[in-house]
């Protein structure tokens, strides 16, 4: 690889004389400016208003234009000799945990490499701290027209210097989140962090690919073989008003788990999702004594149903008095008929 800077790391009274590497490369498809009527490139040429004439190359500068309307030209020499001790070192300020700086400033990334064989000792012993500690090394570097802040870190057994925005280039983010008061209720809450476990199953950065640049070549290899450009089908339109936020969330957590088993939209019900709507799953507590109170009633009919009517007890009654004065008819008739002793 291009060595893109060279320099020495200073660790306290260790210096470790090292060279930086780009550690990131774009797969950009090249495409250049032409004119849309013939296909003519389209060139930029270093035109100069004074004199109206193109110049070359060499004889570019870079300018300053103050306020008041003057021009200051700064050649590369003027530059190159700028009184900043980070263009050929960089010096470790300070050692923090790695959750202490916010991604947001993260930058470009350069592998750090040694000069020399001498440099390897301390190399390691600076990565391997890094590695027991878990922290990162804050430093500052002058790379080409700008300094700024970097941090030291280890990734696959290689030093890592990773640059940074300065803290007040970082924007404001006040107005931009919603600024009234919103309420996530906990089954809400739980369903997407199902949702968020679903997606996350069995991922791998490294299947990621670059749709774009593939459709883009796609059309490029159309216009060169003179047939039909490609086309697909336009996605349908996202909902810009989600009302049911449960239910849209419920559709998304079977969407996933169908395309993770194969079967994009096929209904998955599993003991998670369940436990993860247990709020919807309970009824109402007003349907519930509605409930309570028509089981109730159920069994107190059923109580009435099974129970003896006030007309058939007494025709019972009735019957059962007739009958014993039947019998009672009968038992005297018969002590009538005996014959009665002599006097």
């Amino acid at each position: 690889m291009q060595t893109t800077w060279k320099g020495t790391i200073s660790f306290g009274l260790v210096s470790i004389p090292v060279h930086l590497y780009s550690a990131t490369q774009e797969h950009d498809v090249p495409l250049h400016q032409v004119h849309a009527k013939d296909g003519g490139r389209v060139r930029m040429k270093r035109y100069c208003e004074r004199e109206e004439r193109e110049v070359p190359y060499a004889e570019i500068a870079k300018g300053y234009e103050s306020p008041d309307g003057r021009t200051v030209t700064l050649t590369d020499e003027d530059l190159a000799d700028l009184p900043l001790p980070s263009k050929k070192i960089i010096d470790v300020l300070a050692f923090v945990d790695a959750g202490e700086i916010d991604p947001l400033m993260f930058s470009k990334a350069y592998y750090v490499g040694v000069a020399d064989k001498a440099a390897a000792k301390p190399y390691a012993l600076l990565r391997d701290a890094l590695t027991e500690s878990g922290q990162i090394a804050v430093t500052k570097i002058a790379l080409r027209t700008r300094e700024s802040p970097a941090v030291l870190r280890v990734h696959d057994g290689t030093l890592v210097l990773q640059t940074c925005i300065w803290p007040d280039e970082v924007r404001s983010a006040a107005g931009i989140a919603p600024e009234e008061e919103v309420v996530v209720r906990p089954q809400e809450l739980k369903m997407a962090r199902s949702l968020m476990e679903t997606l996350s199953e069995d991922f791998d950065l490294a299947q990621l690919h670059d749709d774009y640049q593939q459709a883009l070549q796609q059309v490029i290899e159309a216009r060169l073989q003179g047939v039909e450009l490609p086309h697909e089908e336009e996605p349908g339109e996202a909902p810009d008003n989600v009302i049911d936020l449960m239910e849209a969330l419920r559709s998304s957590l079977r969407e996933a788990k169908g395309s993770r088993r194969g079967h994009p939209g096929e209904p998955v019900e599993d003991a998670r999702e369940a436990a993860a709507e247990p709020e919807a799953a309970k009824p109402a507590p007003r349907r519930r004594a509605a409930a309570a109170g028509k089981g109730a009633t159920g069994r107190t009919a059923a109580k009435k149903v099974t129970a003896k009517s006030p007309a058939t007890s007494t025709a019972k009654t009735a019957a059962k008095t007739t009958a014993k004065a039947t019998a009672g008819t009968k038992t005297g008739a018969r002590k009538s008929a005996a014959p009665r002793k002599a006097s």
